[in-house]
């Protein structure tokens, strides 16, 4: 896979805050449940952590396009080292605002503005044909770093708890960690280059809303559908599974972030998996088609009597579950024209975490209680298949390139319909139409 410079910059820092984010994730809850805060704070914590970031989020990536998707890195960055700073503290007001205003992930998995503005200038330096292969190789180095982090943060956690530490100095440790991983990448992103600037409209007087034209409609539709299926992942992010393994099993740090290592280390396999379905199947087939057996497994996972067998169904669903994953970002880049990107994939993410937000404090209390300890695995299990049905059901008739022609020419007749899925020099890509 070739790449230029500014693209492998952004690898190393899709590497570095995966990493932070993996590394962190794995002692967050019972780092606050050491602080004494009882379950239902730790849950309005979560979802503020969730809420400031979707609010502030939407603002960066909305403007990422004309304010400079490199300022919008740099302060995502400073974003990410105040939350760690803000958390580090033992005063409830401090984490408070932290979780509020700062970039920091309950569940290892991707927060803030970076993502979106990546994504616009990862497509920006690569070829339409390579850009679901590239994304898959992207989301694999992402979840590799996780991986590696969530190993490193709970093995550094047991290490210091064994020799004597008290868990919240060892767990304040791990956090300043992630401080030191957002210095990193602000240091990193200040040398990528300009060439991943988002090009000039080509009609300005073009009205606009959160930094899209065209594409509002099938934005606003896609960006339904993804918060509900986050909304269903976020009663089971990987902060609460962890909880969950340690209540359950009386599972130690250590083991809970191995298990979390060879979870994500599968998730990121599954990805190039994806890139290669996609091109046989296409992409929204391949969302939905990998995503309902997954579901499947999730569910199974607290139904298990030990604690090597819940790990083994863990496993087994991390290995399909973010299969959707490439597919889903390489199809929103897709349908929106090359100065709606970092706004799509911003907006798009933004309800993701939105989404996200409000299941936390509705799923702490429930893991932190023994009898009801297995309902947010039920209740995310049942809303990410709705949102499985309802996908396909909304987009199974559209190709990436039927959907882009129907923003600008309106609803398409059965001829026109067939000539957007057969022409164009990517169409050898788009088996998601009528008839595949």
């Amino acid at each position: 896979m070739s790449l230029d410079r500014d693209a492998r910059l952004l690898f190393c820092t899709r590497g570095l805050r995966m990493f932070g984010y993996g590394f962190v994730s794995v002692i967050l809850v019972l780092y606050l449940a050491a602080l004494g805060l009882p379950a239902t704070e730790i849950g309005v914590l979560l979802t503020l952590t969730l809420l400031g970031d979707a609010a502030i989020s939407l603002w960066l990536t909305t403007h990422a396009d004309h304010v400079g998707r490199r300022r919008v890195l740099l302060v995502g960055s400073l974003l990410m080292a105040l939350a760690g700073i803000g958390f580090a503290t033992t005063s409830f007001l401090p984490v408070l605002i932290a979780a509020t205003v700062g970039v920091i992930s309950p569940s290892g998995n991707e927060v803030g503005p970076f993502l979106a503005v990546e994504q616009a200038s990862l497509a920006q330096t690569i070829p339409d044909s390579k850009r679901t292969h590239v994304f898959a190789w992207f989301n694999l180095t992402g979840s590799f770093a996780t991986a590696a982090g969530a190993l490193g943060g709970g093995a550094l956690a047991n290490a210091l708890i064994s020799s004597g530490h008290p868990q919240v100095d060892a767990y304040r440790t791990v956090i300043l960690g992630y401080v030191g991983v957002a210095v990193a990448l602000a240091l990193i992103f200040s040398i990528v280059s300009a060439a991943v600037e988002a090009p000039e409209a080509p009609d300005t007087t073009i009205a606009r809303r959160l930094g899209l034209h065209r594409s509002q409609r099938t934005v606003a539709k896609l960006s339904a559908l993804f918060a509900l299926d986050a909304f269903g992942g976020g009663f089971v992010v990987q902060s609460l599974i962890a909880y969950w393994f340690h209540l359950r099993f009386n599972a130690d740090p250590g083991v809970i972030g191995g298990a979390l290592f060879g979870a994500n280390m599968l998730a990121g396999i599954s990805a190039l998996a994806a890139a290669r379905i996609a091109a046989r199947i296409g992409l929204i087939r391949t969302m939905v088609f990998t995503h309902l057996p997954s579901n499947v497994l999730l569910i199974l996972v607290p139904l298990m009597p030990t604690l090597p067998l819940a790990i083994v169904v863990l496993l087994a669903r991390f290995s399909i579950s973010q299969m959707d994953v490439p597919t889903r970002q390489s199809y929103t880049m897709a349908v929106v024209d090359p100065d709606e990107r970092s706004a799509a994939a911003g907006v798009t993410g933004i309800a993701r975490s939105i989404g996200a937000a409000a299941a936390p404090l509705a799923a702490a209390p429930l893991i932190g209680g023994v009898v009801l300890a297995s309902v947010p695995f039920i209740i995310s299990c049942g809303l990410k298949i709705v949102y499985d049905f309802l996908l396909y059901r909304s987009f199974k008739g559209l190709s990436e390139h039927e959907a882009a022609a129907l923003q600008t020419t309106g609803p398409a007749t059965p001829a026109a319909t067939a000539g957007a899925a057969t022409s164009g020099p990517a169409a050898a890509n788009a088996p998601d139409g009528p008839g595949r």
